[in-house]
């Protein structure tokens, strides 16, 4: 692996960390250079992004602002913690829910809505996070955000004695809990809810087929093969859109030089005519500007 590194796409498995994540991936590359673009939960799987080598300094500036998600949701049941993992605080039968009923709540939870994040969340009141005073034993209070609910669809319903368990798909904006969803689904009903499981299915343009376990990481580690999901080029195109350049112009923005605006707002990649990502560019008047050197001289 070069200098350059690229980007790896992780499919978590449950019960590990982001920062487990990492650490693995630090150990089976060889590399302290390993960072990751936001977090997943520990109960939930799916896409995870890490930025490897030079591609750490990607991370802030990728746009991952969408992210689609599978889920189940008990009807029936509300927990200390929206999810399984936490206490029961009430039971409901759900037996007498129709699925129409169903679906004029979750119609009613799509769109732009103001939701309450879930109390175990990351989120930091007065410098803590949100987990971590729930822990202590502290009643957190956190404030209702804007969130978009772009999708909340049913795709099977379960009913197990007096809970049912719905398989749901979420499109949504980053920020969204699908937890809290779950939790103010049941409240709408009338008999709580919580969420059994929860994978994510795409996080900006990366999605699970971008993504690898960590045992494939392993064995690509062990066998020699190409170790990444997408080298730097290919992370640049698929996260970015941009525009081409000549020699001249790529030397112009290695030595520091900008380019004339080509047009294009927010953050943009420069190729070169080899297909190379040589810099991310933000124009601003009548300059375009480098933001990240993507590929120095030397590399």
């Amino acid at each position: 692996m070069d200098g350059l590194g690229g980007l790896l796409v992780i499919d978590k498995a449950g019960g590990w960390t982001s920062h487990d994540v990492v650490a693995k991936c630090r150990k089976l590359l060889r590399t302290k250079k390993i960072g990751h673009a936001g977090t997943l939960d520990p109960m939930a799987t799916g896409v995870l992004v890490l930025g490897v080598e030079r591609a750490t300094k990607l991370l802030g500036l990728l746009t991952l602002t969408t992210k689609a998600y599978t889920a189940t949701i008990r009807l029936g049941q509300s927990t200390s913690t929206d999810d399984a993992e936490g206490e029961v605080l009430t039971t409901t039968s759900s037996v007498h829910l129709t699925d129409d009923d169903i679906a004029a709540c979750t119609a009613e939870l799509t769109g732009n809505i103001d939701q309450v994040p879930a109390t175990v969340s990351a989120i930091k009141v007065n410098g803590e996070r949100a987990y971590a005073r729930h822990r202590a034993g502290e009643d957190v209070q956190l404030a209702a955000r804007p969130v978009t609910v772009s999708r909340f669809d049913v795709l099977a319903r379960r009913d197990l004695g007096d809970f049912a368990d719905l398989d749901v798909v979420v499109e949504c904006s980053s920020g969204t809990y699908v937890r809290a969803l779950a939790r103010d689904l049941g409240a709408a009903l009338g008999v709580g809810g919580h969420l059994t499981a929860l994978r994510r299915t795409r996080v900006g343009p990366f999605t699970l087929e971008h993504a690898r376990t960590l045992d494939e990481l392993a064995a690509a580690a062990e066998s020699g093969a190409p170790p990444l999901s997408l080298d730097m080029d290919a992370a640049v195109r698929t996260a970015f859109p941009h525009r081409d350049i000549d020699d001249t112009q790529a030397d112009d923005l290695r030595n520091g030089r900008w380019l004339a605006p080509a047009g294009l707002s927010g953050v943009y990649a420069a190729i070169d005519p080899a297909g190379r990502a040589i810099a991310l560019l933000r124009e601003s008047g009548n300059r375009a500007s480098s933001v990240m050197v993507v590929r120095p001289a030397n590399l």
